[in-house]
């Protein structure tokens, strides 16, 4: 299948080459040279982003598509400050690649980011029914702050939907996969490596503030801070309740268990 890019760059010395060069490995390519036209898209199946654009800062690019889409962004940019690369992928970058950078690396990361974009690919919606959970986690035990009595968490693979006490949770693709792969085993410590394997790529090189800063917006997005516990030096885990109800297993509903 055929990638198609929208380049969002504004030197024509760095555009031309790159349109080149990704056509050569198969890409099709539109290119703009302003935010603006980069907000109006299409996207594709994927955005290559400049944050030094003439008209407005990238990163208010990367925040304008994220409102409206989950295409993956890549951002390329000579900005190299941490601080840069973590709000950039805190506002929903998939990742990001400091100039200059080769071709060959370039493709590399657009196959990676593309290829677990394919694999968290939304399923559309189908006609309502009672959601199907896959894990319905219960608060934790009292040692930490627990998440609200009435409030489950409630996470469904099949519709890959997420609610906490019977809201929905937009979530991104990849936030999504980092809270399933966590409730695969509630109250089973990931460490950063797995989750990074699991969730990222086994070839992953980003900034380590990556997983942080998607563990952070999890919290958040979910209302409450104790559903992902951080154990320091280790990794992280699903809170999970101390005592497991009649019919549960680690706050697995019955239904749900292989």
């Amino acid at each position: 299948m055929t990638v198609r890019a929208l380049l969002i760059e504004d030197d024509e010395t760095i555009a031309e080459p790159l349109v080149e060069g990704l056509g050569r490995y198969g890409l099709m390519v539109g290119h703009v040279s302003t935010g603006a036209a980069g907000l109006e898209g299409p996207y594709g199946d994927i955005v290559l982003l400049d944050l030094g654009l003439p008209d407005m800062d990238g990163i208010d690019v990367c925040r304008g598509i994220r409102q409206v889409s989950d295409v993956p962004i890549i951002m390329l940019t000579a900005r190299g400050e941490e601080a840069d690369r973590v709000l950039g992928l805190e506002l929903g970058a998939d990742d990001y690649l400091a100039k200059p950078f080769s071709m060959r690396e370039l493709i590399a990361r657009i196959r990676a980011v593309t290829r677990r974009s394919q694999r968290t690919a939304t399923v559309p919606p189908t006609a309502p029914a009672a959601p199907a959970p896959t894990v319905d986690v219960t608060p934790p035990g009292p040692a930490q702050p627990p998440p609200r009595e009435q409030e489950p968490l409630v996470v469904d693979r099949r519709t890959r939907q997420v609610w906490v006490g019977g809201a929905p949770v937009s979530l991104t693709p990849k936030e999504f996969e980092l809270l399933a792969l966590l409730t695969e085993d509630p109250g089973a410590v990931y460490s950063r490596q797995q989750i990074l394997d699991r969730v990222w790529d086994p070839h992953f090189h980003g900034p380590t503030k990556t997983l942080d800063v998607h563990i952070a917006t999890l919290r958040r997005k979910l209302g409450d801070p104790a559903w992902i516990q951080t154990l320091r030096g280790v990794g992280f885990r699903l809170a999970v309740h101390s005592g497991v109800p009649a019919g549960t297993a680690s706050g697995i509903p019955e239904a749900a268990r292989p």
